[in-house]
């Protein structure tokens, strides 16, 4: 049986590094599948037996990657810093400070010829064995690339070194090499940036827990704790598992959840979510949920996972990448059949940079999904963000996703004499023992109107019909008003139904005495940001309900919008797949729960206001980790600016290596400025791309 695995992986830097990576797994006997994530730095692998993971570690090594010690991983597989990375991490810091001075030296110093007379009394044999030195990293890995069948850009590159000292030149070998270290770092700082948001989310991570053992409260790792377990939860601690509070009572942060930083007060039966902050009391919490299988886990798991979801925009760089390489070969042979200047050809090889295509979508995708993230936006691939953005059509649950589900009284009418507060009274008192959504809604009423209820001598629920209780020796029955002849006037009630309004009886003795209406509370900001979902083109909106035509109609009209009601959730399957047989890019957002099947069936599903909801979560193709409507318009803002970056990413690299081509063909562009010249398009795009990161 098949089982799923990760692995991390450190030295991974650009696309070529996931290419390489990828390929060398894949040729492991017994690999049925794998995805090699770039931003989460790991490998997904899916596998016949687990005795393959050592093989799997042995190729990622011999491929010229690092696998960290097992004794470095925790139990949900990230890894902790070694001293190897620390080290290497401090290089690169040190190098990117002095990168700056080098550069203006050493470029300037070569092109007006300022290094002949120091150079002149370095050997020749000398000179090449600098260069090998200094190149020895990007020559193993090209060496280890091409013994995959791998060609990656730096390969062009050391070509292009090993013919200039071919040429006698080592100098200008040398200043290839350096940038080609150069471009390495540049490439890492580029990844890495891009990385942050991700990581940022990852660092809050639960590191510990106070677990009650043997009676005695004990701090332990949290890989070591169980689902079960009984977890204490101190005054502004981090609440380190999902669980459900046994004692305590305390106001709880869940911004890293929801995005929202306004706290939320948690009492005994209450749910918790891993990652979150107890900012007030102490808790006893029983875990649920523990590590990866938290919420919080699940989260930064889709979130490292969604670069998998390749849309079309990044199979087309994967294609372009693959043909541009060869096309590049095939230039510089040109060039040297026709000019026979070697170093011209030295050039075209040197100023080539195809990792600029490759990146061009990845990093805005990850800059925008990890700071999506940070707002409660769970985005599962940049496919979803790529089909939102061009999205024309919006269909829209109404009960949990335009309302809350939560129905509140809204009409009070008394008969026969009585008062409101008498008749809120009776019809609360009777609802007391009852469980359905509208019992809460009376008895929330009252309860705002601080009023006293009174207990019930007997109560009986019937079911399709109402309840019945005896109050102060009277019988009182509050139920719909199915064949019932209430004797109130046939307008007002007419008027209250068409106002999407669901109406109560209640009768004291089997004699009305008055009535109530309830509705589904709406979200407060839903015009406003339908208003704005509307500026932004899409304006095809359209209600799809199970409700009655009556409520439908009275939302829709207030909202401006279409509607279907009295659907079954296969109705609503039909739909998308008419719209989108018609060609429309369709935008579905749900509850995440009966609405599951239309969300999948989408071009791009949004569950709202989910959190905790597995099947939110694993369905829709984004989630909202908190009920604000707001979101919506501000996530199809950020879906149409990735795509301009991305566009303005692939123009700026397709002109920029254009004329690039050009000019060292022509003889323009010598080795040491196309070197220098090489790495422009990653930090172009980096500053393009990082305009994603603003929150």
């Amino acid at each position: 049986m098949a089982s799923r695995i990760e692995i991390p992986i450190k030295g991974m830097d650009c696309a070529g590094c996931v290419k390489s990576v990828n390929q060398a797994i894949e040729q492991v006997p017994g690999v049925k599948s794998v995805d090699v994530l770039l931003s989460a730095e790991k490998a997904l692998i899916e596998i016949d037996s687990p005795e393959l993971i050592e093989e799997i570690e042995k190729v990622i090594v011999k491929a010229g990657y690092r696998v960290p010690d097992s004794k470095n991983r925790d139990s949900s597989g990230e890894t902790e810093a070694d001293e190897f990375e620390v080290l290497r991490q401090k290089a690169l810091r040190l190098f990117g400070i002095v990168f700056g001075a080098i550069l203006l030296i050493v470029v300037a110093g070569e092109w007006f010829g300022l290094f002949d007379s120091v150079t002149a009394f370095i050997p020749f044999e000398l000179g090449v064995v600098l260069v090998l030195l200094m190149g020895y990293p990007v020559f193993r890995k090209v060496v280890l690339s091409a013994m995959q069948g791998n060609v990656t850009v730096h390969a062009l590159m050391t070509v292009g070194a090993l013919a200039a000292l071919i040429a006698g030149e080592w100098v200008t070998s040398a200043i290839v090499v350096f940038f080609m270290r150069t471009g390495d770092f540049i490439e890492t700082y580029t990844t890495n940036k891009a990385r942050n948001a991700v990581r940022s989310l990852t660092d809050i991570a639960p590191k510990t827990a106070c677990v009650i053992r043997n009676g005695q409260e004990t701090d332990i790792p949290i890989s070591e704790v169980r689902t079960g377990d009984k977890i204490v939860v101190r005054p502004g601690g981090q609440i380190p598992v999902d669980g459900v509070v046994l004692e305590g009572y305390a106001t709880v942060n869940q911004s890293a959840i929801t995005g929202e930083s306004m706290p939320v007060e948690v009492e005994s039966g209450s749910s918790v979510y891993a990652a979150t902050i107890a900012e007030g009391g102490r808790l006893l919490v029983k875990a649920s949920a523990v590590g990866r299988d938290s919420t919080f886990g699940r989260i930064i798991r889709m979130i490292e996972e969604a670069e998998t979801s390749r849309g079309p925009v990044q199979r087309y760089a994967d294609q372009f990448s693959a043909w541009y390489l060869p096309v590049v070969a095939l230039v510089a042979v040109i060039t040297y059949l026709l000019s026979r200047d070697l170093m011209a050809t030295v050039a075209v090889l040197v100023v080539a940079c195809s990792c600029a295509f490759a990146l061009a979508t990845p990093i805005a995708l990850l800059a925008s999904i990890g700071s999506c993230a940070k707002k409660g936006l769970l985005i599962k691939g940049g496919k979803y963000l790529e089909k939102l953005a061009k999205a024309d059509v919006l269909l829209i649950d109404k009960t949990g996703t335009l309302t809350f589900g939560q129905p509140e009284i809204t009409d009070i009418i008394p008969l026969n004499g009585l008062s409101s507060g008498e008749l809120l009274i009776y019809a609360a008192s009777t609802e007391q023992y009852s469980e359905h959504p509208l019992a809460r809604a009376v008895i929330e009423k009252a309860r705002n109107l601080n009023l006293v209820l009174i207990k019930p001598d007997q109560f009986e629920s019937m079911p399709g019909v109402g309840v019945k209780a005896v109050i102060d020796e009277s019988v009182i029955t509050v139920s719909n008003l199915r064949n019932t002849n209430t004797n109130i006037d046939q307008k007002v009630i007419d008027k209250l139904e068409k106002q999407g309004k669901t109406l109560m009886l209640i009768q004291q003795n089997s004699i009305p005495v008055g009535l109530l209406a309830a509705r589904d509370k709406e979200r407060n900001e839903i015009g406003a940001a339908l208003d704005m979902v509307k500026e932004l083109g899409i304006k095809k909106i359209e209600l799809l309900t199970g409700d009655n035509k009556e409520v439908a109609s009275s939302l829709a009209d207030k909202l401006n919008i279409d509607f279907r009601a009295e659907l079954l959730p296969e109705d609503k399957i039909r739909i998308v797949k008419q719209y989108q047989e018609k060609g429309h890019t369709v935008v579905m957002i749900g509850d995440g729960i009966n609405d599951s099947p239309a969300l999948a069936q989408a071009d791009t599903g949004i569950a709202i206001g989910t959190t905790g909801t597995d099947i939110a979560i694993e369905t829709a193709h984004i989630t909202l980790m908190r009920d604000d409507w707001l979101l919506i318009p501000e996530l199809i803002r950020t879906a149409r600016k990735t795509m301009n970056v991305i566009k303005g990413n692939f123009g700026f690299t397709t002109l920029y290596n254009v004329v690039g081509l050009t000019l060292a063909a022509f003889g323009f562009l010598p080795p040491v400025l196309a070197a220098a010249a090489h790495s422009l398009p990653d930090i172009g795009i980096l500053f393009n791309s990082s305009r994603l990161l603003e929150r």
